[in-house]
Formats: C-alpha cells, structure tokens, sequence
C-alpha cells in the first residue's frame, strides 16, 4: 500500500517476544500508530530526561470535577498533545464519555493518518479515582 513506509516499524508496545524467533515483536503501519498514542498518553511530561517536553498531562485532570468545561478543555490538550508529537497524525477527535458511576472517562480518539488519509479509532479508560477492594464490594472495613 503506498504510504506504509511512512508509518515505520517498531517494537510492538508492551514487548514481547516472538517465541519463533526469539527476536522482540514488531507492529507496522496503523498499529504502531496506535501504539505510539498509547505511549504518548500513557507517559507523563517531563518522565524521560532526554526528552521533557514527550508524553501528555492527562494525569493532572485525576480528581478533576467533571463539567462541560473541563471535559472539553482536557480533550482540546489531548488533541494538541496528539498532533504535535506524532507526526504520522494528520487530524484527531476526542470525545469524552463519563461513566462517574465507575469512576472513569472513557476517552474515545479518531484519527486521520498523514500517509494516506486512512481513519482509525482508540479507546482509552481515564480513571478518576482508584477504588480500593473494600468499596468495590460496597463494604467499608
């Protein structure tokens, strides 16, 4: 398919290891962007020495109220935070889906590769709050 090339190849995301060959999996095209955005969510900025300026903040919004407002403010940085650092990324969405009753966002990303305009979809659980065992089972030891 002509673009692929532009898409790459990289060590599938967790590693894992191809018990044929021994060698570490790896992910090309779309599911390595997939990959990279999990990655990229995934890690807070300033984690990685070498590079501060990688990942998002989505772990600033953990205990945020959950207004209009701040929904969308979260998901506009998520989109920004998206476009500037994967360059195979030519447009996101974000749409946000409380389940409060679960304590969870539910992050829904479309996006448009740049290589060929091909959509493709994640979804990715924002948790709120941890709950601990005892309130799961609706006991409070």
């Amino acid at each position: 398919m002509v673009g692929q090339e532009f898409l790459g190849t990289g060590m599938k995301f967790p590693p894992q290891i191809d018990k044929a060959t021994g060698r570490f999996q790896v992910v090309d095209g779309g599911t390595s962007v997939k990959e990279s955005i999990y990655i990229i969510l995934m890690t807070q900025r300033s984690e990685r020495w070498l590079h501060p300026e990688f990942g998002s903040k989505i772990m600033t919004y953990t205990f945020m109220d959950t207004s209009a407002t701040r929904l969308n403010m979260m998901a506009r940085e998520l989109k920004q935070t998206i476009l500037d650092q994967e360059p195979r990324v030519a447009d996101a969405e974000i749409r946000m889906e409380p389940r409060l009753d679960k304590g969870c966002l539910i992050v829904h990303i479309d996006y448009t590769l740049a290589a060929d305009y091909t959509e493709g979809s994640m979804v990715f659980p924002f948790y709120l709050y941890a709950e601990t065992e005892g309130e799961e089972n609706g006991s409070m030891e």
